[in-house]
């Protein structure tokens, strides 16, 4: 009766995947709380790892315009990346969705776009811009150059990020 109840309780209880050497567990999700200055790489529920960022430099409320320096606040996409970018490398965050566009409709204005994970500007090193403690972008989420590449190897395209006041 016991190994009935073992091969029973093996059954419906996941095996831990074994990783292996060498190689890196992939986020499946992407979790930023704006208030805490905080990114989190999640696993089926688990934190990976969390990372302190910076934002954009009015980051109270979500983004409702191009050039009003906050951060989106949703659930987006990471949808492509750009090894090349002024600011290290960047990760594409979906917006806007539209809902996001209702607002720029309504005041005839543009939402913006180009909202990235990203790292330092090229050239410059986090002391000299005071990341991560001022937040200092146009509404992306900054983190340090090895962070990002962290990251990057982390998440692939078509991860979810959610993004908290």
């Amino acid at each position: 009766m016991a190994a009935l109840a073992a091969v029973l309780l093996l059954a419906v209880v996941p095996a831990r995947a074994q990783i292996p050497h060498g190689e890196t567990v992939k986020a499946d999700l992407v979790v930023v709380r704006k208030a805490a200055r905080k990114l989190e790489l999640r696993r089926a529920g688990r934190v990976l790892k969390s990372y302190r960022v910076a934002l954009g430099w009015d980051p109270d409320g979500t983004k409702r315009q191009e050039g009003d320096g906050r951060t989106p606040e949703g659930v987006y996409t990471l949808d492509w990346r750009n090894a090349n970018s002024s600011f290290y490398r960047s990760i594409h965050v979906s917006y806007p969705r539209a809902g996001d566009d209702l607002h720029a409709v309504r005041w005839g204005v543009s939402p913006g776009g180009l909202i990235m994970l990203h790292g330092l500007p090229n050239g410059l090193r986090a002391e000299e811009i005071g990341h991560p403690e001022v937040d200092w972008t146009n509404g992306c989420i900054a983190l340090t150059n090895e962070e990002i590449d962290e990251i990057w190897s982390r998440v692939e395209d078509g991860t979810t990020i959610i993004i908290y006041p």
